[in-house]
């Protein structure tokens, strides 16, 4: 109900009343997680409560036991809470003989980052657009202040189109590869597999996040290797989503931005492609 309450678009309102679960959201930095996943490409996740106190207490010089016993968490109901949580999810990933990982929510969420990617560029060339015209017909001039006059800004030419399409057709790929995967352990799960194959897909698995990451990492930021979430370069703590792509658009690096979409094409097909294979040996254990 807090994200229905909270959420901006009627959009976004909508996919939380359908789904059936919640999209979790994407980690931008923090000292907990950001080496693992930005920089080793290490799955990670942030657990916590939120939202019934907005203020909340960050790193106080004064959040002792004895502030937290009088203040807090009088009679350690959200301790409690957030313990067994964690140490529950903990407890259910170290002890799953195969790995508890689900890759349809991740494709759905790759097209979620294309569309918004798709409408910050279009938006990002229609005001360049708006911008030129209005030079063209003298609304700067038109509407200085003599007192206080500036100059307008100057006309820039109106980038080509961006080339979506290898983002596309690996998105599409990894959605059908994910479904395949998702089918295969439904099925042949439960007749069970042996201990090779289980230990080979865990492999597999493990392997899945470091996918996503390059060696040479995101223009600029050689440090930061993962290509669908990074801190963005102005936003300290807040996360960018397929980050080379966007902060390109942002920046109007169209270039780098057509260059980083089949940066990240690539890993989408090299991600693809490890799910593809543990699909096919779970197929094949079921023959």
């Amino acid at each position: 109900m807090r994200e229905i309450e909270e959420a901006k678009t009627d959009d976004d309102r909508k996919e939380l009343r359908q789904r059936a679960d919640l999209r979790i959201e994407a980690l931008g930095s923090g000292s907990d997680y950001t080496a693992f996943l930005d920089h080793i490409g290490i799955a990670s996740l942030n657990l916590g409560y939120g939202g019934e106190d907005k203020s909340g207490i960050y790193h106080s010089a004064y959040d002792d036991f004895y502030w937290y016993t009088h203040f807090a968490d009088t009679n350690f109901v959200y301790g409690r809470a957030l313990s067994q949580t964690a140490g529950t999810a903990a407890l259910r990933l170290a002890n799953a003989d195969l790995l508890p990982f689900e890759f349809t929510n991740l494709a759905d969420t790759i097209h979620l980052y294309q569309k918004q990617l798709k409408k910050l560029a279009e938006d990002e060339r229609g005001g360049l657009i708006e911008r030129n015209k209005e030079i063209e017909e003298g609304l700067f001039s038109a509407t200085d202040d003599p007192r206080r006059p500036q100059s307008p800004p100057p006309h820039v030419d109106v980038p080509p189109y961006l080339n979506f399409a290898p983002l596309d057709n690996a998105a599409d790929a990894l959605t059908h590869n994910a479904q395949r995967y998702q089918a295969a352990l439904k099925t042949i799960w439960p007749a069970g597999v042996s201990t090779a194959t289980l230990a080979d897909l865990n492999r597999k698995l493990m392997e899945s996040e470091r996918r996503l990451t390059t060696s040479e990492g995101l223009p600029r930021r050689p440090w930061y290797k993962h290509m669908l979430y990074a801190p963005g370069v102005y936003s300290g703590y807040g996360v960018k989503t397929l980050p080379g792509i966007r902060e390109a658009i942002e920046e109007k690096l169209w270039a780098e931005a057509d260059s980083e979409i089949k940066t990240v094409a690539t890993v989408l097909d090299e991600e693809s492609a490890l799910i593809n294979a543990a699909a096919a040996e779970l197929e094949q254990a079921g023959r």
